[in-house]
């Protein structure tokens, strides 16, 4: 019975590590990263040239989805191509398959867990740590993150191998999407509170009264106008497709005019 060393799953996993976007494109976005993952596995499951080539051109097809939690995808495909070779009813259509069908979950599953919440978390406890200009928030950051990423994905890669093709159920079945929705609920509310914390917009606009038009605005719901803000550039990159810095460049714009028309205080406004 051939069984995968160590040694190689440990390769297999540190080339994805460093190189999931190897030759990335938009025509094949992770495809090679992917085939250079699996390239330690098959040359040491099929000592046939031809064998080996066969293998290889299952994992030519289209991939790509969330880095980290696609890692799972990896260690599936290992434990799952381990299988074939031992002549288990494992075939390339099957793998393949499995591939294809757990792009788009896992995709979606970390984009809402790791950019969505994690990412942000780690930014805003080092935007905290960074107050007066201190390092201790960038090295905060980066040491955590990549700590996280790379004990996260590993175990991510050994628990696909060790589950193979029984963690389709848990990914794509009736639990998944009540485990995805959970987690986009999560994002959704840490980047609520992400906003709140560091987005602070004031007016300086005197109403005809004399009144403050940032203290009236302010006893109707405080933080208003951060507020319209966000929902304001997620309105323009989610339902008309701008991109991220076209919003930016748009902002820039509504602030410069809003200063010399004398609606924003600069001193105020950051």
């Amino acid at each position: 019975m051939k069984k995968l060393s160590k040694k190689t799953l440990n390769k297999s996993f540190f080339t994805w590590f460093y190189g999931n976007l190897t030759c990335f494109s938009q025509e094949h976005m992770q495809t090679f990263g992917y085939l250079c993952a699996m390239l330690p596995v098959v040359e040491e499951l099929y000592d046939d040239n031809d064998k080996q080539k066969e293998a290889m051109s299952t994992y030519t097809a289209f991939f790509n989805t969330e880095p980290q939690i696609g890692t799972l995808v990896v260690g599936m495909t290992a434990g799952l191509e381990e299988a074939k070779a031992n002549n288990q009813p494992i075939d390339s259509e099957a793998i393949n398959g499995i591939r294809a069908g757990l792009m788009g979950p896992l995709a979606g599953i970390g984009d809402s867990m790791i950019v969505g919440t994690l990412i942000p978390i780690l930014l805003g406890i080092g935007l905290g740590l960074s107050t007066g200009g201190n390092p201790l928030g960038a090295i905060f950051y980066i040491v955590v993150w990549n700590a996280l990423m790379f004990f996260g994905m590993k175990f991510a890669y050994f628990k696909g191998y060790e589950l193979g093709g029984k963690a389709v159920e848990i990914l794509v079945g009736e639990q998944a999407q009540a485990i995805r929705d959970s987690i986009i609920m999560i994002g959704t509310i840490v980047m609520g509170a992400v906003a709140a914390s560091w987005i602070n917009i004031h007016t300086a606009w005197v109403l005809p009264g004399g009144g403050e038009l940032q203290k009236t605005l302010d006893g109707i719901y405080p933080k208003m106008l951060s507020g319209i803000t966000v929902v304001f550039c997620w309105w323009l990159m989610t339902k008309k497709n701008i991109s991220p810095t076209m919003v930016m460049l748009l902002l820039v714009v509504i602030a410069f005019v809003g200063v010399l028309a004398g609606f924003f205080n600069p001193g105020l406004s950051y």
